[in-house]
């Protein structure tokens, strides 16, 4: 299927199985930021299904472009379809596949978005390249931008007995100062999800260092006193 019929019938599976009432619900819910088609995501998922069919799926070289045109689209489930298409060639992920990965945080950032692509495509994508993990996250770190400082924190989130400790330590300290919402949520949500592995180093680490209040809150609610 050529790449412009992929997409087309895409849109055309989307405009069928639209609703108004619920995507005026899905829009207030995202604070009016992004159009939406009203798709809940079983419906969506379900329309996706042909598409992901290995037999139907475009070749790995056009992947960027697609998911770029995809992100370039009015409607929200347009980029949930985007990051979900690029999942399917994490097996296949190249050291450049970063480049669009930041991309896909940097642009109509939210984080029902983000947090798909660090967890999910980032985290592979570190594991496979590990060399690269000190220079971007470095670079993310320092942007200013809290969507990559929330991808540096959450590519770990899965890791579990692989998680770098020294690196999450280092990359929490660096966001300490942090007023945002979103960083000081992230930070709490990767130790409460590490506290699962071994909560005795998230306690010892909460309580080393001064916490935001939200931070500290979120990485305990697992730990019993």
């Amino acid at each position: 299927m050529l790449e412009s019929e992929y997409l087309d019938t895409l849109e055309t599976e989307f405009r069928r199985n639209a609703d108004v009432a619920i995507a005026e619900q899905q829009m207030a819910y995202m604070r009016n930021q992004f159009k939406c088609f009203g798709l809940k995501t079983p419906l969506r998922r379900e329309l996706q299904k042909p598409f992901f069919v290995k037999k139907h799926l475009p070749e790995k070289g056009v992947m960027t472009s697609l998911v770029k045109e995809l992100w370039g689209k009015m409607q929200r489930e347009y980029q949930y379809f985007g990051q979900e298409l690029a999942f399917k060639y994490v097996k296949v992920q190249e050291k450049d596949d970063i480049v669009l990965y930041e991309y896909m945080v940097t642009h109509k950032s939210w984080w029902d978005t983000v947090d798909f692509i660090a967890v999910k495509l980032m985290g592979t994508y570190f594991k496979k390249f590990p060399e690269q993990r000190q220079f971007y996250l470095k670079k993310w770190l320092e942007s200013n931008n809290i969507w990559l400082q929330r991808s540096a924190l959450l590519f770990q989130l899965k890791y579990k007995s692989e998680m770098d400790r020294e690196l999450l330590r280092t990359t929490i300290v660096s966001l300490l100062d942090s007023k945002e919402f979103f960083i000081n949520k992230a930070i709490g949500w990767v130790l409460r999800e590490y506290s699962r592995t071994n909560p005795k180093w998230v306690v010892e680490f909460a309580n080393s260092i001064q916490l935001n209040n939200l931070s500290r809150r979120e990485a305990l609610r697992l730990i019993k006193n």
